[in-house]
Formats: structure tokens, sequence, C-alpha cells
């Protein structure tokens, strides 16, 4: 790949996505690329980048966008989180609610965090009373809104963070793949989000995860994000991000005691460590 190539590419996902790709990693952006490269009759990632600069392609250049962002997730990953969540902020918000809780995990990759928050919402469920809860996973890759969708997973996907109890009461065997039960996948809804589009429609959010994602945009694109999550946020609301990842640069947020990576709207919002 030339330079301009590289250059091109980086330009691109940049500017659609706010992710920035490391050009200098040819063997990260071949092995993303080259089934594309290859889907379209191309007989190398460098074609297929000269074809892109030459034609314009929107689908095309979505495409590589969307196979250039990051994806890797696991269910529960890091666990903290989730268990913080379960244990105190889903009772505390569920006795000062009486409309429902609004949980958006919005960059779920193939699914496996927003089943995770679905799975959490399950087990704290006889705490939580009459309480409502509503549940969406969006992100910017169409194929892994498709993955999500599905529920499948193969027994590496559906064994990494998950314990074998909460495989076997929520998932069960389809072939070599592991599917959601019905009344799992039916707590979730999905959706295409790119986050640097205007997220006001969505409506105010309860709680947000969008753990280990923020760290790759550019630094504009962090602050776009960030504080249209702080718009969406409600004034009790949590926002959890990566246990590396921060938000203390932006106005009007404020970390949670105990939490690394989750933020409150208010300097008092404190939630007790377990």
């Amino acid at each position: 790949m030339t330079p301009d190539d590289a250059e091109a590419l980086k330009m691109m996902v940049q500017s659609r996505s706010g992710v920035l790709v490391n050009a200098d990693n040819t063997y990260q952006i071949e092995s993303r690329l080259g089934p594309i490269a290859r889907r379209e009759g191309k007989a190398s990632v460098d074609e297929l980048i000269a074809a892109i600069r030459s034609n314009r392609d929107e689908r095309l250049m979505w495409a590589v966008t969307e196979a250039m962002v990051n994806t890797e997730s696991w269910f529960f990953r890091d666990s903290e989180p989730f268990d913080r969540l379960r244990k105190d902020i889903l009772p505390r918000l569920a006795a000062a609610r009486s409309r429902p809780i609004r949980i958006w995990s919005a960059s779920c990759a193939g699914g496996q965090e927003a089943y995770s928050l679905a799975m959490a919402v399950a087990e704290e469920r006889p705490s939580l009373g009459d309480a409502r809860i509503e549940l969406f996973g969006s992100d910017i890759s169409e194929a892994c809104i498709h993955k999500a969708q599905s529920g499948l997973y193969n027994p590496f996907e559906a064994q990494r963070g998950l314990p074998i109890r909460m495989l076997l009461r929520y998932f069960e065997k389809q072939d070599e793949m592991w599917k959601a039960r019905s009344d799992l996948a039916g707590a979730l809804r999905w959706r295409r989000i790119n986050l640097l589009s205007d997220l006001t429609p969505l409506g105010t959010m309860d709680v947000i995860f969008c753990r280990n994602t923020v760290n790759a945009f550019d630094r504009s694109s962090r602050r776009r994000v960030l504080e249209q999550f702080r718009g969406l946020l409600v004034e009790d609301g949590y926002l959890f991000l990566g246990l590396d990842e921060g938000a203390d640069d932006i106005e009007g947020f404020y970390p949670a005691a105990g939490l690394p990576g989750v933020y409150t709207r208010t300097p008092d919002r404190q939630v007790e460590a377990a």
C-alpha cells in the first residue's frame, strides 16, 4: 500500500467514524480489508483502495470504514461494571422511577455487551419490583448489528466471559452454535447508529454503556460523542466507559466514587463500593 493510499484510508475512516487508523499497521489493514477485497473481486487490498479512490463508491467506502472499526467484545467484559450496575445502580434507579429505565449499549459490536446488560437485568429482576426497563443496542457496523440480532455465537464467543450457569440458562444449543433464548433476545432492541451523528432523537437515557470505544476516536470526535452523551443522560444517570477511559475533561461529568471509567452528571452521585 502506497503512503498516499494509506493516508486516504486513514482520512476516510476518520471522517466517517471518528476512529483513528494506524496506517503503519499493514497487517491489521490487510487482515480486515482482505475479505472485502476478495468479495469485491479485487486482486489485493491495494486494488480495493485504488478503486475506492477512483470511484468513490459510497457502499464500498462504508464497508471499509466498518471493517476498520474495532469490533472485539466479550460477555461481561471486566465484570465489575456489570456487578455494580446490577447490585447498586439498578435497584437505586428502580426505586426512583415511575417511568421505564432506559439502558443503552452504544457501541455493542456483536451484541455481547448488550446481552450482558439484559442478563444483569434478568438476574436482578426479583429485587426490582414492577420497574420497567428498556434495553437498546447499537453499533456503526451493519454486520455487527446483524450478528447481534441473530443472537448466535460460536463456542469460543459463548464461553468468553460467560459463566456456564448463565450460558445454560440464557442460551440454547443450535447445531454448533449457541443462540440467545427468545426471552433474552426479546428484551433488546437494535439499531445501527453512528455516534458522530445527531443523537438527540434517541431521547434521554438513564444508563449509557460505551466501553473501550472513545479512546479510539480522534480528539474532536471523542469530545463530540461525550458531549452528546452528557446531553442524553438524565440528571441521576450513569455513563460507563472503559476502565482506562475518562471524561474528566468534559464539563458536566463527574467520576463516580470507586468505579473507574464511570461518570455521573452531578458530583454527589456516588456508587458504594461492593
